[in-house]
């Protein structure tokens, strides 16, 4: 059987793969690997994406549909839900009705679900996970260009000199495209990065300046290089006056807060001699690449810190022109696709608004629409506020966890567990958002859907299912139909596959457009069955101008606003907030290089659990030294939000004063790290995000009574996973069992925590020791295993300090039958003298390359990435790990120059004795 070829499920890249299809075999899964004809990667992919085979196990998935926690048959399921609605819409009208949706969506899945709420039942209450991450994006380029668009594309990344990235990591986040600009760096020596960040995060590695910056100072800091660039002549006036509006304005408002270098570098809080050489880096060259993305976005203020950006490209006139521009960075495959229908609450479809009611009759033309809605519907917080007020009584939530990415989220599992009717639609069986749903409906995977995808420079691609649905698991687009018709919508929902569901959402496109609206691909309405299973990745506008696609947008100087020309955002800086005295630490968050949301995907891998495998919150050493506290050790944040358990991470890749936690951790992995709890629902005003990057909490150490490791071949179930809500459990995949790591309170023991878990040891051992008086003897360990026909089946190692464990050793012993060394070891959690393995910390997850083997490699030689990579193969493949590997070179190199030092001055001082 030829490959498949389809398209990566994570970030917005939009990489393309090539999959082999599975052979016989419960145990097989297809090859996964890039697709060298793809435009987006050219056969690259991360890491992530590099183990998508190993994710497409049954195991764990949801196979049939269930209601109130019973199984039931699709008809039944239908039925519910499609009477649920109409009884809530009979009893307190379509506004009670709300669906939020997900950038993991198909654009095919998308389209019927906001055609069904916005046309049919008349709830304008459609709103997305994307709301989280682009809305400040999509509002920025809404006013500055009169449309979301992104203006250029992935090709300008050979052509650009200077790269400008802000509030993105990109080397963990987007490390296709970051290859990109490394090889672009590594060709030209001329080439420049600038990383804008408040974090030291991986991508600094490549950077010849990291600008530091405080938290929430962006509009500051590009008001002083619009300032920056009228004081030395380097504004495009020609393109200013020709096509764009309102730059005095805009000029004006920056120069109030941001006239000189030395008025930024304060508010910044950056040494003016940065702040200086990166506005002479812009301004020298005209081709320049300003890439940007959450750490811009989610904030208060982050549509004017997209507009900030905007307007230093509109006034050098970079913009519509190869090698430079604007560029937001997507986080989610699909989110692109998903605005292209309409899927946030303030869209109608089509990149159709509510503000011209024209356009809002022609949508109501194309679709037939009985019920059309006429005004937005309540984005992200106010939706989740709306159920908790108990204005909202019904809501379907499809392929997203709200429970864990919403801010307050603790506030928003309370407010779905009130509500009415919860009905939710995903592919597992067990996620923090569907275990509070009475209708549960089993949808298709990523290795199973059929349609299409828009990555981050308007690419649409293909997705193509590589194996037959699972189950009695269902496309979404299938399910939202079959609802549609039970409600008596028969007419707009009869679609057989989404080739014709694609071919509808394109002729709406170019209905009644004759050239006023940006998103156009008419042309791909025409494509027959055949046609649209063969479709290249293209780019939008698809056009009978342009039947080929558009690489980039306004070149000609034409824009989508009312007069056609650009707009200039005159923005200001915020006041910034001082930390209050109970909560004195400024808390971001942010990804992981080897984590997807919230784990249901990748969690399961064992391969990309490895690198950083429990929820971790980073600090400075001096805040460390305040605190008294040492790496490793267990702390508790919290606010009047909730709080977290994490384990320390000492780095001086923070700023004194803040701290860092990841946002991927979830009830079905961690006992409380869901990192959401402690944001506050502060949104932008203008776009309706929430700021997901800032936040107060309070710091404190959490001295648990035991520590404990606990393997086990079974996984516990959830019931299992209650026991530890107040102690502090990181659940870590292995490739042969599962880890807990585990920090109990003197309310749970070693020997209770097996009685409550129902587990029977075999093997146990105590370790004691007697009080100072010698008078009583206090136990201070624990070791127990159970085997069953000479197998593993869990092992518990506890006490009041946990000594090191071998667990690629313990592992392993879950395999095969254990030899009699292996008995005897097992107490001990060691292989046994001279036979340790390599557990230091996981840096290559492709290759499975680990610190040690790396250290030494450097240490014998090995003194550049390239000599690294082929002796042992570490960062020749996706290239995510090229940044740490560059950082333990100069580790390496900084200690092999102290110990040098040392050994001269103890020859010196040896010298003088003698």
């Amino acid at each position: 059987m030829s490959d498949i070829l389809t398209t990566c499920p994570y970030c917005g890249v939009g990489c393309g793969i090539r999959a082999s299809a599975a052979t016989e075999g419960p145990e097989q899964t297809p090859t996964v690997r890039g697709d060298s004809s793809h435009p987006a990667n050219f056969g690259r992919l991360c890491v992530k994406g590099s183990a998508l085979g190993q994710t497409l196990s049954a195991e764990g998935r949801l196979l049939q549909p269930q209601l109130n926690g019973a199984d039931c048959d699709w008809p039944t399921a239908i039925n519910a839900v499609a009477q649920g609605l109409q009884q809530t819409i009979a009893e307190h009208g379509p506004g009670a009705v709300a669906m939020y949706l997900s950038g993991q969506l198909l654009t095919e899945d998308y389209y019927v679900a906001n055609k069904l709420m916005k046309g049919f039942i008349g709830s304008a209450h459609v709103d997305t996970n994307s709301r989280l991450c682009m809305a400040s994006t999509v509002a920025g380029h809404k006013r500055a260009f009169g449309a979301d668009v992104v203006p250029g594309c992935y090709d300008d990344i050979e052509q650009a000199r200077l790269f400008v990235l802000v509030g993105a990591n990109m080397a963990w986040n987007h490390p296709v495209l970051f290859g990109r600009i490394q090889a672009v760096l590594q060709a030209n020596p001329e080439a420049k990065l600038v990383v804008i960040d408040p974090r030291r995060s991986a991508s600094c590695e490549a950077a010849q300046l990291h600008l530091k910056l405080r938290p929430g100072s962006d509009v500051l800091l590009f008001n002083g290089l619009l300032s920056f660039l009228a004081e030395q002549g380097k504004l495009d006036h020609r393109f200013i006056n020709l096509h764009t509006d309102g730059f005095a304005r805009a000029l004006a408002s920056a120069q109030l807060q941001a006239a000189t270098v030395e008025q930024v570098a304060i508010g910044c809080d950056l040494p003016s001699e940065q702040v200086l050489q990166f506005y002479r880096w812009f301004a020298a060259e005209a081709l320049s690449l300003t890439l940007f993305s959450q750490g811009v976005n989610q904030a208060v203020d982050g549509t004017d810190k997209v507009n900030a950006i905007i307007n230093c490209h509109l006034a050098s006139g970079r913009i519509g022109k190869p090698g430079c521009g604007p560029f937001s960075l997507t986080g989610q495959p699909n989110a692109m696709g998903g605005r292209e229908v309409g899927g946030l609450a303030n869209q109608l479809a089509a990149h159709i608004d509510y503000s011209d009611k024209a356009q809002q009759a022609l949508v109501g033309r194309f679709w037939q629409a009985p019920r059309l809605v006429t005004r937005p519907g309540y984005k992200a917080v106010e939706l989740f506020d709306a159920i908790a007020r108990g204005e909202i009584k019904a809501l379907w939530v499809m392929a997203t966890n709200p429970l864990v990415s919403m801010p307050q989220a603790d506030k928003v599992k309370a407010a779905l567990a009130g509500c009415p009717l919860v009905i939710v639609s995903d592919i597992y069986q067990h996620t923090d958002t569907l275990d509070v749903a009475g209708i549960k409906l089993p949808a298709l995977g990523w290795g199973e859907k059929d349609g299409t995808v828009t990555n981050s420079e308007r690419r649409i691609s293909r997705q193509r299912a590589l194996s037959p649905p699972p189950g009695q698991a269902k496309a979404d687009w299938q399910i939202i139909c079959e609802v549609a018709k039970a409600m008596g919508f028969d007419q707009g929902f009869n679609f057989s596959n989404a080739a014709e569901i694609f071919a509808e959402h394109a002729a709406l496109s170019g209905y009644q457009n004759s050239g006023e609206r940006a998103f156009n691909i008419s042309v791909l309405a025409q494509l027959s069955a055949e046609q649209y299973h063969q479709l290249a990745p293209i780019q939008w506008p698809v056009t009978d101008t342009r039947p080929q696609g558009t690489a980039r947008l306004f070149a000609d100087g034409k824009f989508f606003t009312a007069n056609g020309r650009a707009q200039f955002i005159a923005v200001h800086q915020r006041a910034f907030n001082e930390a209050a005295p109970a909560t004195p630490l400024w808390l971001n968050s942010g990804r992981l290089r080897d984590q997807w949301h919230s784990m249901t995907r990748t969690g399961e891998v064992a391969s990309l659990m490895q690198h950083r495998p429990e929820p971790f919150v980073s600090l400075h050493p001096a805040d460390a030294a305040l605190y008294g506290i040492s790496e490793g050790e267990l702390v508790q944040l919290s606010n009047a939000s909730g709080r977290l358990l994490l384990r320390v991470d000492i780095s001086d890749n923070q700023r004194p004063g803040e701290l860092f936690i990841p946002m991927h951790w979830s009830a079905q992995f961690a006992s409380r790290a869901r990192a959401d709890v402690l944001f506050a629902a502060d949104t932008d005003p203008i776009s309706g995000q929430p700021a997901l990057k800032l936040s107060q909490v309070a710091l404190r150490r959490f001295t648990p009574k035991w520590q404990a490791l606990l393997l086990t071949k079974q996984p516990l179930t959830a019931l299992q996973l209650q026991l530890f809500n107040q102690h502090y459990l990181a659940r870590v995949p292995l490739a042969d069992c599962q880890s807990y790591r585990l920090g109990l309170t003197e309310a749970l023991g070693p020997q209770q925590l097996l009685q409550q878990l129902q587990l029977t040891p075999t093997l146990s051992c105590r370790d004691s020791q007697q009080d100072q008086q010698g008078l009583q003897s206090q136990l201070t360990g624990y070791r127990a295993a159970a085997i069953e026909d000479n197998q593993l089946q869990w092992l518990l190692l506890a006490g009041t300090e946990l000594a090191a464990a071998d667990q690629v050793w313990l592992n392993r012993q879950f395999i095969a039958p254990l030899s009699v060394d292996s008995r005897r070891q097992l107490l001990s959690a060691q292989a046994g003298q001279g036979k340790t393995l390599d557990n230091s910390a996981l840096i290559c997850s492709c290759f499975n390359v680990r610190s040690q083997a790396i250290c030494r490699a450097i240490n014998n030689g090995a003194d550049s990435t390239a000599k690294l990579g082929k002796q042992l193969q570490c960062g020749t493949n996706c290239g995510s790990c090229l940044p740490e590997l560059s950082a333990l070179l100069l580790q390496q190199k900084a200690l092999t120059r102290q110990q040098t030092l040392t050994q001269q001055k103890s020859e010196e001082l040896s010298d003088v004795s003698n």
